[in-house]
């Protein structure tokens, strides 16, 4: 048997690299955290591990840059960012999981109750623990998701024996991405009641849409996610945060495809007339949906070579995805060279509304095969 010695990681196997930077996604909490109004705090949500760019280096990076409160999604989730950062205020929010309530506190992670039973179980468990262990509530003013019922909040505010005092109210804005939607409003009308039942509580409304609707959606705490990562936050257009992540791939070759040959599974891409085309080794197992891709009835997402943008043609495949060259000359399209995906010239939630979706789910679908390599912050300039 031969034996393989170990191999250093070096990128040089990969078929394509995500590029993180780390002063950006810092930059950018910054910009959301002046953006509040006088005395309201700006968290930090990074779930999903961080919304697919590693929980590891980014909540680090947003702690030296002053944040100290964070949500995530599980409790799982927080028992990997309690072991980052000791000092961190951290809030679950899927709320209280059956039989870990003792979990939860021994790790001092805060539970955001969304039920009325919850709430009974964490007080029953702080009660006979005899600990004063914080948690928030979720009360849901129209989304019709996670939280209590507004009549529900009203009867546990009014519940001296249920000794449940949150220490911060949540609520979660449906349309605050589209500011003129009526539904904005409406729900700020109800979250302003929730103030006047636990008014010893802070308040938590405002996600990255909600900062930038003004003032009056800020309260306590904002909990901005998408918009630190830099991908669009609003339909209006005002997210003036840099982009973080940049996704490239190798081109694997290129070939002449001749008018009125097909490209790719289903034929569904038809040369119009003779055509440099290349194979770029990048498919949805990376991320990349197939809804992305081209056919001869709709165009698909833009990658760029060189800041020139260049057009997908045909399906995006589980490997490769197929790009037109026309407007790229041949000693630029050398095979191993690095195109970019989406990044500073081919912006993700470009890409994203391409294939009908979001720059949230990009993001969140970024594969492993992807190298992770990460500038800025704690691994310097240009690292």
């Amino acid at each position: 048997m031969v034996s393989t010695p170990a191999r250093q990681d070096d990128g040089s196997l990969r078929s394509g690299r995500i590029t993180i930077d780390l002063d950006a996604i810092a930059d950018n909490w910054r910009t959301l955290s002046a953006k509040l109004k006088t005395g309201a705090e700006c968290a930090a949500v990074v779930k999903a591990d961080a919304y697919g760019l590693g929980i590891a280096e980014v909540a680090v990076a947003l702690h030296a840059a002053g944040a100290r409160t964070f949500f995530v999604a599980t409790p799982e989730e927080g028992l990997a960012l309690r072991a980052l950062l000791s000092d961190a205020v951290i809030y679950i929010l899927n709320g209280l999981y059956p039989n870990a309530a003792a979990d939860y506190a021994a790790a001092n992670l805060r539970p955001v109750i969304g039920s009325t039973s919850e709430a009974a179980v964490w007080s029953d468990f702080i009660r006979s623990a005899g600990i004063a262990s914080p948690a928030a509530l979720h009360v849901d003013t129209g989304m019709n998701r996670l939280g209590l019922t507004i009549d529900e909040a009203r009867s546990l505010s009014q519940d001296d024996r249920s000794g449940f005092a949150p220490v911060l109210v949540i609520s979660h804005l449906a349309c605050a991405d589209t500011p003129s939607h009526p539904m904005n409003a409406e729900q700020l009308v109800r979250f302003r009641t929730l103030k006047k039942l636990f008014p010893g509580s802070a308040m938590s409304f405002a996600n990255s849409a909600g900062i930038l609707l003004g003032q009056d959606y800020h309260f306590d705490l904002a909990r901005p996610g998408i918009a630190l990562y830099g991908a669009r936050a609003s339909t209006s257009g005002e997210t003036p945060l840099r982009p973080v992540a940049k996704v490239e791939a190798r081109l694997l070759m290129t070939r002449h495809v001749r008018k009125g040959e097909t490209v790719g599974y289903g034929a569904s891409y038809t040369a119009e007339r003779d055509m440099r085309i290349g194979l770029v080794a990048v498919g949805y197992a990376d991320g990349l949906l197939r809804l992305a891709g081209a056919t001869d009835d709709r165009p698909g997402a833009f990658m760029s070579i060189g800041g020139r943008k260049v057009p997908i043609l045909g399906r995006v495949t589980m490997d490769q995805t197929m790009i037109s060259l026309e407007s790229i000359a041949e000693d630029e399209a050398a095979p191993g060279r690095m195109v970019e995906v989406f990044g500073p010239d081919i912006a993700v939630d470009d890409v994203a509304a391409s294939a009908e979706t979001i720059g949230y789910e990009l993001l969140t679908r970024l594969g492993q095969r992807l190298e992770r390599r990460y500038i800025g912050g704690r691994h310097g300039l240009g690292d």
